[in-house]
């Protein structure tokens, strides 16, 4: 469901207000839009629409809320509180006054009259209102009286089919542009790549005031920071390890996979001061102390942390770590956060700091027990939950919000709208790279793109793995200097302007859900969602669909100066 605004805010004379509004976010369907206070102005009258609801496939309300206890008399509305009784205008009259309002404006501004249905009520959420009462100009069926308030949807519905002006339901094409009216959004007339930088200004200084929880937890030791996509949990680790360096601790910091690894490595490689003894994979930490290499899964995450155990017995004081931070922690295996403690100088109570997302357990290689927040290796830890995204806009937020749990909490700039691309998953490689093109003919730098895939890699990419050039592809990454290709495995934790995210198909459909909150989540400011939508669906389900429902459909072979007007 969508808002307007975001999150509005309730005086403190309006708590009638919010307690419809709560009622209706509860009951109403998730493809509906509510706005509160719509001010309208129609000639010289101003007028105000206290809640409205765009519901698709049915049609408009404007409801008028009245708080206090209601009463008429002798064709007087009286209005009763804490203060006594007091006249008010009709509340219906007002309702009425305000719905014709909105539909002169919204004629000027879409270029046609509203034909879709639309209704007036009005709402008393602390008054009873018996079944029989009516009066001239106010049918019973206009109002929803404190029982109705409850679960108002339903009845609201019913007003729209029967009272409501107008021959059709409301088209979601149509409510979709009377959203965008009414949010008032302004286009400034910007070029491509002018906004997103502004909008990615902004996200850096979103994340970088996140500091204030790592100063609210200095005290604790032992911390298991929990966020969803685009909370900032890796400036924040990176933070945390800048900090403990300058007190003169010995610190690790952490990943698993090898493009973050490079990440963290040029994070910290600017710094003057002291910086972390070691940052990067785990994998390359076991090997700098000596540990011999080995192949195959079961030597990564079974023999590699045993004989790092018993490499940890022999290490001298100096050699041990006073403090570990750990990215992606979800990504860690049970057995490495065992030997990994044995290598610091205090394995029962030194500081540990995991920075985690337990829904973006994408490779699911220990049956979720590191995620396993009641049982795995940082259940002891205490919690602090990171809600808010703040790397993402909130147009691309939005379409992964359905993975991202409840708590989760889109803070960034509206955005550009998320574009959409169908084809079928065997076309979906050549399409995904038609948009690259497309992008940058639009004036995108090619360094602001990556095209992720699902399945099988791009052939850019291909060749670098079929070379063993895996150093090198990563560097070349963290360059800036070209388009990247990669999948979206090992894309976790790092993010550019723009996403393709190309979806070629899934090897395991029962980790498809995780790989789509993944590759949905790496753009900053535009995201490109290429395939086919019948597999899109069944990996992300409903929610998925009814997200991308929303995104603009878009044909990359298309001139631009040809594309049909909106």
């Amino acid at each position: 469901m969508r808002f307007i605004p975001e999150e509005p805010q309730f005086t403190e004379g309006q708590s009638a207000e919010r307690s419809v509004w709560e009622a209706l976010r509860r009951t109403l369907p998730d493809d509906a839009v509510l706005a509160h206070s719509v001010q309208l102005r129609d000639g010289r009258a101003e007028h105000e629409i206290d809640i409205l609801v765009l519901w698709p496939g049915v049609g408009m309300a404007a409801i008028e809320v009245k708080g206090g206890r209601i009463s008429v008399e002798n064709g007087q509305w009286l209005q009763s509180d804490r203060g006594g009784s007091h006249k008010i205008q009709s509340p219906v009259v007002q309702s009425q006054s305000s719905h014709h309002a909105l539909k002169n404006w919204l004629g000027r501004q879409l270029g046609t009259p509203l034909t879709s249905r639309f209704a007036y009520m009005v709402a008393f959420p602390y008054t009873s209102v018996p079944k029989e009462w009516s009066m001239a100009g106010c049918p019973r069926t206009l109002v929803l009286d404190d029982r109705q308030c409850e679960s108002p949807a339903e009845l609201v519905r019913r007003v729209i089919e029967t009272e409501g002006g107008g021959a059709s339901p409301l088209a979601t094409a149509f409510m979709e542009r009377i959203e965008r009216q009414l949010a008032g959004s302004l286009d400034g007339g910007t070029s491509a790549h002018v906004s997103p930088r502004e909008d990615e200004d902004t996200q850096d200084h979103l994340t970088e005031r996140q500091a204030v929880l790592l100063q609210a937890t200095r005290s604790l030791t032992r911390v298991r920071f929990t966020g969803g996509a685009g909370s900032g949990k890796t400036w924040l680790a990176v933070e945390k390890a800048r900090m403990l360096s300058k007190q003169g601790k010995r610190v690790g910091l952490f990943c698993y996979n090898k493009g973050l690894g490079q990440y963290l490595q040029d994070r910290v490689s600017s710094w003057r001061q002291a910086k972390p003894i070691f940052t990067g994979e785990f994998h390359e930490y076991v090997r700098q102390l000596g540990v011999p290499d080995g192949k195959g899964q079961d030597y990564f995450d079974i023999e590699m942390p045993r004989l790092l155990r018993e490499l940890a017995g022999t290490m001298e004081p100096e050699q041990r770590l006073d403090a570990v931070i750990v990215d992606e922690a979800q990504d860690f295996a049970p057995l490495w956060w065992e030997a990994l403690l044995a290598c610091t100088a205090n394995p029962d109570e030194g500081e540990v700091y995991a920075f985690m997302d337990d829904r973006q357990d994408v490779y699911q290689r220990w049956g979720g027990l590191t995620a396993d927040l009641n049982h795995g290796p940082t259940a002891t830890f205490v919690p602090i939950h990171i809600d808010e995204n703040l790397r993402n806009t909130r147009k691309i937020a939005e379409t992964f919000k359905p993975f991202a749990g409840e708590h989760f909490t889109p803070r960034g700039s509206t955005g550009l709208p998320v574009r959409r691309v169908h084809c079928s998953t065997e076309e979906a490689l050549d399409v995904a790279g038609d948009c690259v093109d497309a992008l940058i003919d639009e004036g995108w730098a090619n360094n602001q793109i990556a095209l992720l895939t699902t399945k099988e890699r791009h052939p850019v990419h291909l060749d670098y793995f079929s070379r063993g050039a895996t150093d090198e592809y990563w560097r070349e990454f963290h360059a800036g200097e070209a388009e990247f290709y990669g999948h979206v495995l090992g894309f976790k934790g790092l993010e550019r302007s723009v996403v393709v995210l190309c979806v070629n198909g899934f090897k395991d459909m029962a980790r498809a859900t995780e790989q789509l909150y993944v590759g949905l989540s790496r753009a900053r400011s535009l995201l490109v969602v290429v395939g086919d939508s019948e597999l899109l669906e069944e990996a992300g389900g409903r929610e998925l669909k009814h997200s991308l429902s929303r995104a603009e459909a878009w044909d990359p072979l298309l001139d631009p100066d040809e594309a049909p007007a909106a």
